[in-house]
């Protein structure tokens, strides 16, 4: 095979004037013409960062670039913008991590990908609406013309994501990199995502960079892998060899702490405890799961659903004839004290507003919903915020459910003052640098910014915010989704010990059945606001009694 690009020696560093660090050092491979290379690793571990060097996306001021990045004849490192511009889209394209955020909400998504064929084939409207129909019908987007005049709000995650592809292989690319191109989507979308682009490069013999965190879902599209970790290439291998043969102790790492489907262990490996090597994976024998459930199931339900129903109502037409959307249908089931019950399914199938509707944030069209046997419907508006004491909820971006403008510690301790828990401020931070400890950080975070935290650590903070209100049932809302495998792995880690020390309630929420399944006892999966299946995790896994959860299952990334 021909080589198509080559990296050598380079290193990116950041910073201003005289002061730069860098955060990749001295980093060599190559891509070569038809193949598909991964390149794998955990935030800040520099994958991101190199395909932006490729398309000389770095801000020129705060960054400096040492070594070669040779495509064809030419050194990218020393290349003009004019020169750029000619390349990018339509040499070297790029499907950027969020669909949201590269798409501009404020063009429909037609006129975005049909742009890119006027500026680089100077083709006319009409050509260029025609020629980005054909992607899209290629892209298997579904009514393609309606999608042509719809903006980027009106369509679903993967819909936005297939519009990137689409605007992405417009111009025929050489090199196509794809920068975490299914971070959160369901794992059915995932998988079709994953499909569309294996035979799009089968089709047009293009070379892709596919950038990930998870080596289970590069295995299942990359002919070589990269392994990165701090700016450092730590293995380069064939994908086989990286599955059968890992050389590298991170490598070995990232392979452990994806959840096990064949069996459940009792702590998930981590890159610590690997690196430990004291660490030994338990599996948890069926007669301890036995056990454990026979102290959970003799117990009341803390939580009963019975026949609940979340309808939204939309005028829709000129007669004003209103749309019913089913979000909960006749959904029942209970929770019992120290159980955690695992809620599985795609976007829209009325997980997390099922979640919302035991919260109270959203009211019921009709249903029960008990609490220790009290209904909340009937409960007051004080007796209500009493209750939120009890009833916490671990958001899926903790980020965004933080105060910028707060210090962490001040963050931790505001809910605590509204529920008038402590007798004092001294008592109140007493406690919170407690918490803080026991989520795996040390008070310095006490001081620190939102901003200042990596996604691993805010989720940290956001944990440590729920067990500061001593609450007896969690709702964890797709509270790892997305999260790199190894800090998963932790995250997992900890709200099992927490569970086991504080005697938490767990609803666990979310699209990937693996993590589901390691963490749950009772498995309900939900697919278009109903139950499609409620049971034991390890055995609606062996043995799933309908379609859509066989679909849920054969879409999990499984390594080779």
């Amino acid at each position: 095979m021909n080589k198509l690009l080559a990296i050598k020696n380079l290193t990116i560093s950041f910073g201003k004037k005289d002061t730069f660090s860098p955060v990749v050092h001295d980093i060599s491979f190559d891509v070569f013409e038809n193949e598909i290379l991964g390149i794998v690793g955990e935030s800040g571990s520099g994958k991101s960062v190199t395909s932006l060097a490729i398309l000389g996306l770095l801000p020129k001021k705060e960054t400096k670039l040492n070594g070669q990045i040779n495509y064809g004849e030419r050194n990218l490192l020393y290349t003009d913008e004019k020169s750029f511009r000619n390349i990018r889209g339509k040499e070297i394209a790029m499907i950027f991590q969020e669909p949201m955020s590269a798409l501009n909400p404020s063009l429909k998504c037609g006129f975005q990908v049909s742009e890119i064929l006027r500026h680089h084939f100077n083709m006319n409207t009409s050509e260029a609406k025609r020629e980005t129909i054909a992607l899209f019908e290629k892209v298997k987007l579904p009514r393609p013309k309606d999608i042509f005049n719809s903006y980027p709000h009106q369509i679903s995650g993967g819909q936005m994501q297939r519009v990137m592809i689409a605007m992405a292989i417009a111009c025929k690319p050489k090199l196509l990199i794809a920068d975490e191109p299914t971070t959160a989507l369901d794992v059915t979308v995932q998988k079709e995502i994953i499909s569309l682009l294996k035979s799009l490069q089968q089709e047009t013999k293009m070379a892709m960079l596919f950038i990930s965190h998870d080596l289970s879902l590069v295995s299942e599209i990359a002919d070589r892998v990269v392994v990165m970790y701090k700016g450092n290439i730590v293995e380069n291998a064939t994908t086989i060899d990286i599955f059968k043969n890992p050389k590298a102790e991170y490598t070995k790492a990232l392979l452990a702490s994806r959840p096990a489907l064949d069996v459940r262990l009792k702590k998930l490996p981590t890159i610590a405890s690997i690196a430990d090597k004291s660490f030994v994976p338990h599996e948890m024998k069926l007669t301890e799961r036995a056990k454990r459930h026979k102290q959970i199931y003799t117990k009341n339900p803390i939580l009963e659903v019975q026949n609940l129903e979340k309808y939204y109502f939309s005028n829709v037409g000129i007669f004003g004839k209103r749309k019913i959307v089913k979000a909960v249908d006749n959904v029942s089931f209970s929770v019992f004290e120290g159980e955690t019950l695992g809620l599985v399914g795609e976007s829209g199938c009325g997980k997390s507003t099922l979640g919302r509707t035991i919260l109270q944030l959203e009211k019921a069209t009709s249903g029960n919903i008990k609490y220790r046997g009290k209904e909340l419907s009937k409960l007051s508006p004080s007796e209500i915020r009493n209750l939120r004491k009890e009833i916490q909820i671990i958001f899926q971006d903790p980020y965004s459910s933080l105060n910028p403008r707060l210090m962490i510690g001040q963050a931790l301790m505001e809910p605590m003052q509204v529920h008038k828990l402590g007798k004092t401020s001294r008592e109140r931070k007493d406690k919170v640098l407690h918490l803080i400890e026991k989520v795996g950080l040390d008070e310095s975070y006490f001081y620190r910014y939102p901003h200042e935290l990596s996604g691993g650590q805010r989720q940290r903070v956001g944990i440590a915010r729920t067990i500061a209100m001593e609450p007896k049932l969690v709702i964890c809302d797709e509270s790892v989704s997305a999260l790199d495998i190894s800090v998963q792995a932790q995250v997992l880690n900890l709200l099992n010990e927490l569970k086991n020390d504080f005697g938490f309630t767990y609803i666990f929420i979310s699209h990937d059945l693996a993590v589901v399944k390691y963490m749950s006892d009772q498995l309900l999966v939900m697919n278009s606001g109903r139950i499609e299946e409620l049971g034991d995790a390890d055995e609606i896994y062996a043995n799933p009694q309908t379609e859509y959860s066989k679909k849920l299952i054969d879409a999990i990334p499984k390594g080779l």
